[in-house]
């Protein structure tokens, strides 16, 4: 078995130097090819990144079609905009390369279906780019959550994941352009809200969701609210936007305390990523009232980014090794799916004025 999976780039973006280096830093990985419509724009992207963190060997410079066919790829990085994925995530998976595709994956999930069921009858793997997913932390999260003790029985979920884009963003950036990202915030932002409530709920899907678009812009949302539910009582609220200043917290609330992550997508820079458990007391006493906190933090030895520890480092290390094992996990996919349906829910309801829409199973 080959100790190394080969890594090809489909598309010089600025996200995919974050993964040009956990592919650097991942022992089990290496890059071979990155490719651009003009393959001199893919030679200087090449460049730079080779220049901060090189590889041994710099990867070729190839157009789309060329990395497909090379001979010297496992694997493809696709994070080309979703309005044109689902062409060439399945034209990867008709080439026998394994999938790794930035989020959201498709317009909807019909789209991403048809991604999947390439991905099936070619026998490779497929994973969204939820970093998170593969940080030490979210285990220790788990845990916690289901000691009966800290949390207690689970009751609700709030998200918020924003950042203020400014003018020129909003003129400019492809992530308002209606072909290329016509979900917009919600599927930048809203899908990490969505995959975060998700596991939770140990990928349960709710019974019903509500969607409200809060602003948008030429139909691509710019801020969006929603709600989800579960059969049990359980419910989950999240805002996503690009008009508020940067958040990314997550609470977690049940019938003995909380827990409250401030940082649940990207940890902030360190060495640990923690959280924080909290059951507070109402302490009355005649004319005073106490309102007491007791909060225990939780916390794991990990860096925030660019180590060999990070979480993108562990999401391709993760990815290699199911490669090299032969056996592709569906469990990621369907992960995906589910985000993917509950987001579509959610923005029809939304399309309605706020309705409250079933959520299908998947």
């Amino acid at each position: 078995m080959a100790s190394q999976c080969r890594w090809g780039i489909l598309g010089a973006a600025n996200i995919a130097r974050k993964n040009w280096k956990a592919i650097r830093l991942a022992e089990n990985a290496t890059l071979t090819a990155v490719a651009s419509r003009e393959p001199a724009r893919a030679k200087e992207w090449i460049d730079a990144n080779q220049i901060e963190c090189p590889f041994p060997t710099a990867p070729a410079a190839v157009t789309y079609d060329e990395l497909l066919k090379s001979p010297d790829v496992d694997a493809v990085y696709i994070p080309l905009p979703t309005g044109v994925r689902r062409e060439w995530v399945v034209k990867a998976a008709r080439a026998g390369k394994h999938v790794l595709c930035e989020k959201p994956c498709g317009p909807d999930a019909g789209e991403l279906r048809a991604m999947l069921d390439a991905c099936k009858a070619n026998n490779v793997q497929f994973m969204d780019g939820v970093m998170f997913m593969h940080g030490k932390r979210l285990p220790l999260l788990r845990r916690t959550i289901d000691d009966g003790e800290t949390v207690g029985q689970l009751r609700r979920i709030a998200t918020q994941f924003t950042f203020a884009a400014g003018d020129d963003f909003l003129k400019n950036n492809i992530r308002v352009s209606t072909a290329l990202e016509p979900l917009g915030a919600l599927g930048d932002l809203g899908w990490y809200n969505l995959r975060f409530s998700l596991f939770v709920m140990k990928y349960q899907m709710p019974a019903k969701v509500s969607g409200r678009l809060l602003t948008e812009h030429q139909g691509v949302p710019l801020e969006f609210s929603g709600e989800l539910f579960w059969d049990g009582g359980v419910s989950a609220a999240f805002y996503c936007s690009f008009n508020t200043e940067l958040q990314q917290w997550a609470h977690v609330s049940g019938t003995k305390g909380s827990i409250a992550v401030q940082d649940f997508v990207l940890p902030y820079y360190g060495c640990e990523a923690a959280f924080v458990a909290d059951r507070p007391v109402f302490n009355v006493q005649g004319t005073r009232y106490h309102w007491e906190s007791h909060p225990k933090r939780f916390a794991v030895t990990e860096y925030s980014d660019g180590a060999p520890d990070a979480q993108e480092t562990n999401m391709v290390r993760t990815f290699s090794g199911l490669v090299l094992g032969g056996t592709p996990d569906p469990t990621w996919g369907e992960i995906a799916l589910k985000t993917q349906v509950v987001m579509d829910t959610c923005l029809a309801s939304a399309r309605q004025g706020g309705a409250t829409l079933a959520c299908p199973s998947v």
